[in-house]
């Protein structure tokens, strides 16, 4: 599989608390049953923003069949083995999957076709877009609280994004993408891939010290940078995401990361 396919069935698989193999059966399930409540051309308008190994799944040669959401959960459950309860968590975990990866206007158009009983499962894809802080606003305010010009601003983030996703698992780093601006996102996936998704430990200094070189700046100034790019990203997160993310880091983390 490709690295954004992965991607998508990482999601599902953090979401949904299962194994990769079984994330990847419950992606399937869940997008070919999607296809089968969907008109050919909403199936095939998302499967094109869809990664290529993925898009198959949402391959139909019929009409839009108009059943309800008990339906749909129905033939989840018969498709991957489960209950009633366990398919409403499989498709919830995927339909978050699709938000992270698709455009806002698509998950629009796949929204008015269905009817108001999928809302809860509409919802899990529109929630990345209803809170997420555009970049250019993070970076001013990065920039206003470091006093840097934009362009150095946007370099001191990035150094503390990609240092961050070195810190913390990638799972968590996944939840910061779906969190925040996909400007914000190349930074993130690097340090991330760095690691292969496994935290490494690292105290203050280390964790500054990283910054310094990636941004070209003594580690005191990427002390301060990073204090003024984690207070932004407490303002850019659900507090959840904030509080979540700052657990994994060690207590000395406290001093860039306390509120201001």
């Amino acid at each position: 599989m490709s690295a954004e396919s992965e991607r998508f069935v990482a999601a599902v698989a953090h979401k949904a608390k299962l194994p990769r193999e079984t994330a990847e059966r419950v992606a399937q399930a869940t997008l070919e049953t999607l296809a089968e409540r969907l008109s050919k051309g909403q199936a095939h308008d998302l499967a094109e923003q869809l990664p290529p190994e993925l898009a198959p799944w949402l391959a139909t040669a019929g009409d839009a069949e108009p059943f309800d959401v008990d339906e749909f959960l129905r033939r989840v459950a018969r498709r991957t083995g489960t209950n009633l309860q366990g398919a409403e968590r499989y498709a919830r975990a995927v339909f978050a999957a699709l938000g992270r990866t698709v455009r806002r206007e698509e998950v629009d158009d796949v929204a008015a076709e269905l009817p108001q009983d999928f809302a809860p499962l509409v919802a899990e894809a529109q929630q990345r877009f209803d809170h997420v802080m555009p970049a250019d606003e993070l970076l001013r305010r990065v920039a206003e609280r470091t006093g840097l010009a934009s362009d150095r601003a946007r370099q001191a983030t990035d150094a503390v994004l990609e240092t961050l996703a070195e810190s913390i698992a990638g799972g968590e780093v996944e939840d910061l993408i779906a969190s925040l601006a996909p400007e914000l996102h190349p930074p993130l996936r690097k340090g991330n891939e760095l690691c292969r998704g496994a935290a490494r430990r690292m105290s203050l200094d280390e964790f500054v010290r990283r910054v310094a070189e990636r941004e070209g700046v003594t580690p005191p100034l990427a002390r301060e940078h990073a204090r003024a790019v984690f207070a932004t990203l407490r303002e850019a997160l659900p507090e959840k995401e904030f509080l979540d993310m700052t657990a994994q880091l060690p207590s000395d983390y406290a001093v860039v990361a306390a509120r201001p």
